[in-house]
């Protein structure tokens, strides 16, 4: 797999403007459907219907694009197992602590390990692109650790939350080799079609048929939400293609400004000074990252 990665950061890859946009775009999403499965207060019920769509839409997909070239299986099981994991680990997050607070540090932690991952296997990213992923890293936990320094009942959720950081550096890596020799639509297809009944499978284990009813009230705020998300990772893993890994995995971790932001248009949450200077703080980051 070494050998694989050393091909996905040349030099010369940089981020052309349409890979900026198709980032900034999946962020957006990102941080919608993430807001979505936050406001429904059942959380295994609203990760299990997102679960739900990436069953329904990887199979209907599936029956057109047919499968992955073999070579690419190991991929897909190990980005479906990754993918797993951090829902697990998501969801364990937002049980633990505040959205506010876990979100912003579990999309924090991918852009530093993604970075730190391609410099030890010997890739070059130029000075001012790593520059660009400390710095959209630095804001974005400015961002988490917003209320002051976190406090022994929070540490809980802190690691949780940099455990689903870990899960995402690791799931970008493995996506971000597969899509260099596989066409992104097959292989997105099968790893979201391979992971997506195991959330709707602990639920049934979990809830039995109390899970009927309890997922009646909320179900198309969850399919709704899991379409989305199908929709911004899509995009992501096409933003990959152009091999600017870490570029791409920092870019793309804007979304929680963009939460920041609908919570405070749509959610009425607080948007003070140091969420403006953290905020800013992103902004340059994204524009070192695209020089």
């Amino acid at each position: 797999m070494a050998s694989s990665l050393v091909a996905l950061s040349p030099a010369t890859a940089n981020l052309s403007s349409g890979v900026v946009a198709i980032t900034l775009i999946a962020a957006v999403l990102h941080a919608t459907w993430n807001a979505v499965a936050h406001g429904i207060p059942d959380r295994l019920v609203g990760f299990a219907l997102i679960g739900v769509a990436y069953t329904v839409v990887g199979g209907i997909t599936a029956a057109f694009v047919g499968l992955p070239p073999a070579a690419a299986w190991p991929f897909v099981l190990g980005s479906a197992l990754l993918h797993v994991i951090y829902t697990l680990l998501l969801w364990a997050s937002y049980q633990l602590g505040e959205f506010s607070q876990v979100y912003p540090v579990a999309r924090g932690t991918a852009p530093w390990v993604v970075a730190v991952i391609e410099v030890v296997l010997g890739h070059h990213l130029p000075v001012l692109q790593l520059i660009g992923v400390v710095v959209i890293s630095l804001g974005l936990f400015s961002l988490a650790l917003d209320g002051g320094r976190p406090s022994r009942a929070t540490l809980p959720a802190l690691a949780a939350a940099g455990a689903t950081g870990l899960a995402i550096a690791g799931y970008t890596v493995v996506d971000a080799t597969a899509v260099s020799t596989t066409p992104v639509l097959v292989y997105a297809t099968w790893m979201f079609l391979v992971q997506g009944p195991v959330l709707p499978v602990i639920a049934i284990v979990r809830r039995g048929r109390r899970l009927r009813t309890q997922t009646l009230p909320v179900l198309l705020a969850g399919l709704a939400g899991g379409v989305v998300s199908l929709a911004a990772y899509g995009l992501v893993l096409v933003a990959q293609t152009s091999g600017a890994t870490a570029a791409v995995a920092a870019l793309r971790e804007t979304s929680i400004v963009i939460g920041a932001i609908i919570g405070t248009v749509f959610l009425g949450e607080r948007f003070g000074r140091g969420r403006v200077i953290a905020a800013a703080v992103v902004a340059i980051g994204i524009i070192l990252v695209d020089l």
